[in-house]
């Protein structure tokens, strides 16, 4: 769905910081896992027992549901859930909350794989091109999510089609959660910065936000802006991403071995990072909690991040607001994953939990102005459209990124929390910190994933 947050649950929703775990086997991890796995059951309803019935005398169906999400993440989830409870009190679904990263994907394949699998869960979307192809995941039913309101139309075309393995719909989408900028607004009006609007004026050129960081820098005196990215390849490769993407350039990972890229893309986005990371728009080296908290204190005007460090900001404090990245090459392009749920594979499935989780998850969605709280885009689009989220500042201010996203390229091995973005790490940290030489830096990287993508896939 890195450092810990305030008040999210996952170190990152995407990244994933490194624990000492790359050189553990696979069932080392396992066994390894069920240590560090903090596994709570939440959301108990009184009355909602195993066998306990209804007013009218039914029963009661008792779903289970698997998620990654804790901190503030993980409690605004969990209301959600007894208020899904609540309007539907022919189920109740209960919470069990999963260690972030490996620990939860290895678990969640090994249910499903050994027909242990819980009833619905949350996945990464990023991370499906990994699950269903394998059988590890049910297909969604379009036409059963529309009768329940959730139809194809109600969400950002990128949302719904990162839900999609082939032709069929595996994973539906709570949210987006981009890459954005975040901004203080007292430092930017200092630095000349501020729009008639009272928002960051329009950036389009690497050479005018180089030009609006060092304005901002003159007001802080230390930095223009922050960004963490020590030991850190989702911070990265989120970055980077959105650089690339933003030159119009693609990347696909085939299958055999082959990674199909645009070169020059890759170091023009990589060679810009090296600029940045001068010392004086940004530190030379910097993790990213440090990032965060130079930007809090008013050490610097701006914070590249994820759009989950907003309550960081509020309790901050201070002055600020945020919008998407600027376009800086030319095309409107942000990283971003999402939250979603998923249907583990059943080994036998049961009719009624099946349509009860559909109305669950609807449920949920519809309810979702209270996610949009936590700084995540809610996916189903008459949220974003309506009032309550247009009065939501900072959000509504980057809302329209969700027209920009761009997902992982697919593979078995890539996504949120994954070895794709270790890989990164390794082959570009060097990059970035010490200035070697982009181009090889890039090469490297794609060896490493040719590598992989020469191997079956482990499910």
């Amino acid at each position: 769905m890195t450092p810990p947050e305030p008040l999210s649950g996952p170190p990152r929703p995407g990244g994933l910081a490194r624990t000492g775990l790359a050189g553990l086997s696979r069932r080392s991890l396992l066994l390894g896992g069920a240590g560090i796995m903090s596994v709570l059951a939440v959301g108990s309803l009184a009355g909602c027992a195993p066998g306990a019935t209804t007013a009218s005398g039914a029963a009661v169906e008792q779903l289970k549901f698997w998620h990654l999400l804790s901190g503030g993440d993980g409690i605004k989830m969990s209301a959600l859930v007894d208020q899904a409870n609540e309007q539907n009190p022919e189920f109740h679904a209960t919470q069990t909350v999963l260690a972030w990263g490996t620990p939860y994907y290895t678990k969640l394949a090994m249910a499903s794989a050994g027909g242990r699998a819980p009833d619905v869960a949350i996945m990464h979307a990023s991370r499906v091109p990994g699950y269903a192809p394998g059988g590890l995941l049910d297909p969604w039913d379009i036409d059963k999510l529309a009768s329940y309101g959730l139809r194809e139309q109600d969400f950002a075309p990128a949302v719904w089609k990162a839900g999609f393995n082939g032709d069929q719909l595996y994973s539906v989408a709570l949210d987006s959660h981009p890459f954005i900028l975040l901004y203080n607004t007292d430092v930017a009006q200092q630095a000349g910065a501020l729009g008639p609007d009272g928002r960051l004026v329009d950036i389009s050129s690497p050479e005018q936000f180089l030009e609006v960081a060092a304005a901002m820098q003159a007001v802080t005196g230390k930095h223009g802006a922050s960004w963490g990215y020590l030991n850190d390849g989702a911070q990265l490769w989120r970055m980077f991403y959105t650089f690339y993407k933003q030159q119009g350039a693609d990347m696909v990972l085939r299958e055999g071995g082959t990674v199909e890229y645009d070169e020059a893309a890759a170091v023009t986005a990589l060679e810009f990072m090296q600029t940045l990371t001068d010392g004086t728009a940004m530190a030379i080296a910097s993790d990213i909690q440090s990032g965060i908290a130079e930007f809090v204190s008013g050490e610097s005007g701006m914070l590249f991040t994820g759009v989950w460090e907003v309550p960081s900001a509020e309790a901050a404090g201070i002055p600020y607001d945020a919008s998407i990245i600027p376009t800086l090459f030319g095309t409107p392009a942000v990283y971003a994953d999402s939250h979603a749920f998923v249907l583990p594979r059943q080994s036998d499935v049961d009719d009624a939990k099946r349509e009860d989780v559909y109305k669950m998850v609807a449920t949920i969605l519809k309810d979702s102005i209270s996610w949009a709280e936590a700084g995540h885009i809610p996916a189903y689009g008459p949220v974003v459209d309506s009032p309550e989220y247009a009065a939501l500042v900072p959000q509504s201010h980057y809302a329209e990124a969700a027209q920009y996203l761009n997902y992982d390229p697919p593979a078995w091995f890539s996504g949120s929390g994954s070895d794709f973005q270790t890989y990164f790490l390794d082959s570009i940290q060097s990059v970035i910190l010490a200035k070697d030489d982009a181009a090889a830096g890039m090469r490297a990287f794609v060896a490493r994933v040719e590598t992989q993508l020469s191997r079956p896939a482990p499910v």
